[in-house]
């Protein structure tokens, strides 16, 4: 990524994935950096961690090859909640998030969410806690704009995405131009391109919506971060915000 006339790649930064784990010989990952771990909860709701971290639906996968390709000298720390069928819960969202964050993770991506309002709590104070660590928690918002945790909270950067939002932009919804009476959970949120990697023709693949618009962000905020070391997470999310661009009505939300 360009920043102040310098490419960054993430070199340094280590970005979490939570997700459904990741294939580490999927050709778009060759020479990247890959870490992680399996979450499970067992029968007394305690976090039970493994070293496999094998995808068995390919979703985590998508998402670190998107991450990769923006940040490419960063290291992936893989965190696997879903299983073959993306199910997973709140509360292993949360155990992941302070997983990651005590393990020195810089950028913590989610592209995934829950309307649950009853763990809108225990979200907080995970990602609460991330942040002050030092930690970036990026997470898919809802497609349609409705609640989902933990992209509407305060403490984490929640992520929308629109079709026709083009390749290298993203644009943000700033509270004081996009009040919520208007645009409900959107408000506040940045718009990212939400597809899979480019064809070999260059066009662009095919679209999945906010959780590759939230990986591409998240690979973003990780080159930020190599740009800008000492910068809090707060600081890092208004850089974010100075190079959005601002949208407009017709990009398709009404």
């Amino acid at each position: 990524m360009r920043f102040r006339g310098t490419e960054y790649t993430g070199k340094g930064q280590i970005i979490a994935i939570i997700d459904s784990g990741v294939d580490v010989s999927d050709p778009r990952l060759r020479g990247a950096s890959l870490t992680g771990w399996n979450i499970q909860l067992n029968a007394t709701a305690h976090a039970l961690l493994a070293s496999d971290f094998v995808d068995e639906n390919g979703h985590g996968t998508e998402i670190a090859a998107a991450v990769h390709a923006v940040a490419p000298h960063a290291q992936l720390m893989c965190i696997k909640i879903m299983d073959a069928r993306l199910r997973t819960s709140a509360d292993l969202m949360a155990a992941a998030i302070e997983l990651a964050a005590k393990n020195g993770a810089g950028v913590i991506n989610l592209s995934l969410g829950t309307p649950n309002m009853g763990k809108a709590l225990l979200l907080r104070d995970c990602c609460a806690n991330a942040v002050e660590k030092g930690a970036v928690v990026i997470a898919a918002a809802h497609p349609k704009g409705e609640r989902a945790y933990p992209a509407d909270l305060p403490e984490a950067v929640g992520v929308a995405s629109h079709p026709d939002c083009p390749p290298e932009k993203f644009y943000y919804f700033a509270p004081h131009r996009f009040p919520a009476r208007e645009w409900g959970a959107l408000s506040g949120k940045f718009i990212g391109h939400g597809y899979t990697s480019a064809s070999a023709s260059g066009a662009p693949g095919v679209y999945k919506g906010s959780g590759l618009a939230t990986a591409n962000l998240s690979g973003r905020i990780s080159c930020l971060r190599e740009a800008l070391p000492s910068e809090s997470p707060v600081n890092l999310i208004e850089h974010l915000r100075q190079l959005a661009l601002t949208p407009v009505p017709e990009i398709g939300y009404a």
